[in-house]
């Protein structure tokens, strides 16, 4: 069996909301009983519509969110569900983040140097000239010069924003990293270049990937299995070539048929299918399939039973009553 970096089991996250005296509490659903798990070295996709849960997947599986109980994060075997912040803080280093906007990502008081030696000191990994080496390591693996160390973020462009945002995040010599639409901010040349630097260091350094993006082109390119979420629920997950010439499911076949196509001939072969209706209240999903109000091929049992995520091949899993 493969070498498992990082796995999710039945992950479920509520938020509580405001709510008045004598009122019954309602709570907002964000991930509702999510389970995959990442080979080590490997990336997973993630993609889905806005507010479908993926950033709090991610943060989650950095115990940034407490999980509900029943489910588990495993990480390298070992369940790190309910460890609290003293026994997590040797896993924080092994765990990092790269995150959506550059902007705000990055400290303005702070120079670039100081920004990425802070996890250094903070988890107590080195300090002094070790330190200074290993920013200046660094710095040079994500294309910058050793003279942006001095400067301030908002001397920088936002691809070297990112750059920057990505060598923090490697500072602790992590083996997981969730990028959190780590290129939706960018123009798309500097988006290319970002991704190639990802690659570049997962392949010299096996590090493993939870790639979250709308970018459906580029989470092909980069990914070696991709999960499809819709209201909280993992709905389709398959291997990368498996998923984008097989979909299953009825959500990934719209989500797919969104993609924009280069070339003017295909285009114009191709069928774009228009959902209808809004997506549902996380706080208050329909019964069932969670995507049966929105799907042309709704049946009777998918108003009264939730599907579960089966697998149809060795490749492929889906969570649709069309494969019962």
């Amino acid at each position: 069996m493969s070498n498992i970096c990082i796995e999710a089991q039945n992950l479920k996250i509520q938020f509580p909301l405001k709510h008045k005296m004598f009122q019954e509490r309602k709570y907002l659903k964000a991930v509702d009983g999510v389970s995959f798990a990442i080979e080590q070295g490997t990336t997973m996709g993630l993609v889905g519509e806005s507010g479908c849960g993926k950033t709090t997947v991610g943060r989650a599986l950095l115990r940034l969110y407490d999980i509900e109980e029943g489910g588990k994060i495993l990480f390298d075997g070992t369940d790190i569900s309910r460890l609290n912040d003293k026994q997590m803080r040797p896993y924080r280093k092994k765990m990092q983040m790269i995150f959506q906007d550059p902007y705000t990502s990055l400290d303005p008081r702070k120079t670039v140097g100081t920004i990425i030696r802070e996890p250094l000191i903070s988890l107590g990994l080195m300090e002094g000239k070790d330190a200074q080496d290993r920013v200046e390591e660094l710095i040079d693996m994500v294309g910058l010069k050793r003279d942006h160390l001095n400067r301030y973020p908002h001397e920088f462009s936002g691809g070297q924003r990112q750059r920057i945002g990505i060598a923090r995040a490697l500072a602790a010599n992590p083996e997981f990293i969730v990028c959190d639409e780590p290129i939706s901010a960018l123009d798309v040349s500097i988006q290319a270049q970002v991704i190639n630097i990802l690659e570049e260091l997962q392949d010299k350094y096996s590090f493993t990937y939870l790639f979250i993006s709308h970018d459906l082109s580029m989470v092909r390119h980069i990914s070696h299995q991709v999960g499809v979420m819709y209201l909280g629920n993992l709905i389709e997950y398959a291997q990368v070539d498996e998923l984008y010439e097989n979909m299953l499911h009825p959500y990934t076949s719209c989500l797919m048929s969104a993609v924009p196509i280069a070339d003017p001939e295909q285009n114009r072969r191709s069928h774009r299918i228009i959902l209808q209706g809004d997506v549902p209240s996380p706080i208050d999903p329909p019964s069932g399939c969670p995507f049966r109000t929105r799907c042309s091929q709704c049946k009777e049992i998918c108003k009264e039973k939730k599907p579960e995520l089966k697998r149809i091949n060795e490749k492929h899993m889906v969570a649709c009553h069309l494969y019962d």
